[in-house]
């Protein structure tokens, strides 16, 4: 795992080289994901059953074999091991009671002419929802995706997740039955994302679609953008843990931390930035030690290596520099005092305070989305929320007064802008 400092002469070029990743960009990826989704417009079931057999040695033999029942899903939660119904269901119920704070209401006002002004907000009628399946199969982004769009009151959550030769994980099945999805279908892929967007004769095209994926689910979901809204394109999983090097850290808590990521995905990244060269050397054998229990080491190791780092600050006015340089998807704050640093952060998707607040609490049940934006792409987004399943509609409305002045300005801003029909438009109003 490299180490870096901002002393170092080449430090910026070692830093651009360590954010350096295109998520869909790849012209084989984008020519093969163009060729899936003219596929599924142009042959639709026929298409995506294909290509489900062919890439997922998925078993149907027709469409009707790749939609879930609602009993199935009931009794794939009926089933569950206590323990573990009753942590699903706490998390749902936490992700539900933060999201109903994000709840937007329409709005109107009347101004000084008498005219009524406001915002109508309406929900979207369906979206689609993408869950990875096989070796990654996520119940908590099943919650993470479903809670909130019901909440925002959309009509009908539609659910796509791959079932690998068949096979799914019964808790994301009772995932989506706690969270009240309407539709289940086995399907993933670029194909999975296509049906969503232009519809099928089983699937309904949906209004938007949301939810993590492998680099063809990106691909897919940004090629058929437009057709329908999307969350974002998302990359893969990030952290960077601050700290420095106070009396109470623990290296090996700090250790595992950034192991959490990295165990996600070969190309995950995990940067531990600190004030103290002596933590800095501490943390680093604590991953070591770490790295000869963890099941998915290897993993991990590679993702360390490929895009994982240990820099050293030499204040933390440059360690806030730098954090929001990088704007991480999720960023750790363990200090003793983690409200001191808040207003200096500018750039985070999610922000963990304090040294008893790991990042895997929020992946899993703080109640925040864990849907976040990647890639240095906090700078300007940020997390899935209820407001990605609402909309917004202007209210305008003119009493015969007050629509008087207002047509006036309107006249001799449209003739400037030399659009005559706007301006005789608005005079028609006011003469």
């Amino acid at each position: 795992m490299r180490q870096l400092s901002t002393q170092d002469s080449d430090f910026e070029q070692q830093i651009d080289a360590l954010l350096a990743f295109e998520t869909v960009n790849d012209a084989q990826l984008l020519t093969t994901v163009d060729d899936i989704i003219m596929q599924v417009r142009q042959q639709g079931d026929q298409a995506v059953l294909a290509l489900t057999q062919q890439f997922d040695q998925h078993p149907a033999t027709a469409m009707s074999e790749l939609e879930l029942t609602q009993e199935s899903l009931a009794t794939a939660f009926a089933e569950l091991d206590a323990e573990v119904k009753q942590a699903l269901t706490t998390a749902a119920t936490r992700v539900q009671s933060f999201h109903e704070r994000q709840v937007q209401d329409s709005w109107d006002y009347t101004d000084a002419l008498g005219n009524r002004l406001g915002q109508k907000v309406t929900p979207l009628d369906r979206v689609g929802i993408y869950v990875p399946g096989g070796l990654a199969s996520y119940p908590s982004s099943v919650l993470m995706n479903a809670i909130p769009a019901k909440v925002a009151g959309v009509t009908e959550v539609i659910m796509v997740v791959p079932a690998p030769k068949g096979v799914l994980n019964p808790l994301v099945l009772a995932a989506a039955h706690l969270a009240k999805v309407d539709r289940v279908f086995t399907i993933g892929g670029a194909q999975a994302v296509a049906a969503l967007a232009y519809g099928t004769d089983t699937i309904p095209g949906v209004d938007k679609i949301t939810g993590p994926g492998n680099k063809y689910v990106a691909a897919a979901k940004r090629a058929v953008f437009g057709q329908v809204g999307i969350d974002m394109i998302a990359g893969p999983s990030e952290v960077l843990v601050y700290a420095e090097g106070e009396a109470a850290d623990r290296a090996d808590w700090l250790a595992m931390d950034l192991l959490s990521q990295a165990e996600h995905d070969r190309i995950a990244q995990a940067i531990f930035v600190t004030t103290s060269r002596e933590q800095l050397a501490e943390v680093a054998i604590e991953i070591e030690k770490a790295l000869s229990e963890l099941p998915k080491a290897d993993i991990a190791r590679d993702a360390l290596q490929n895009r994982g780092a240990l820099i050293l600050v030499q204040n933390r006015e440059e360690g806030m520099a730098l954090i929001n340089r990088i704007a991480p998807e999720h960023l750790e704050l363990s200090v003793d005092d983690p409200d001191a640093l808040l207003n200096d952060i500018r750039h985070a998707g999610a922000i963990f305070m304090g040294r008893h607040t790991p990042e895997a609490i929020g992946d899993y049940c703080a109640g925040p989305n864990h849907v976040l934006p990647t890639s240095g792409t906090a700078r300007f987004s940020s997390p899935l929320g209820v407001y990605d399943f609402q909309k917004k509609s202007s209210i305008i409305y003119c009493s015969e007064s007050g629509s008087k002045p207002l047509a006036q300005t309107a006249d001799i801003l449209a003739q400037r802008e030399d659009l005559d029909a706007h301006a005789r438009s608005a005079r028609y109003r006011y003469q």
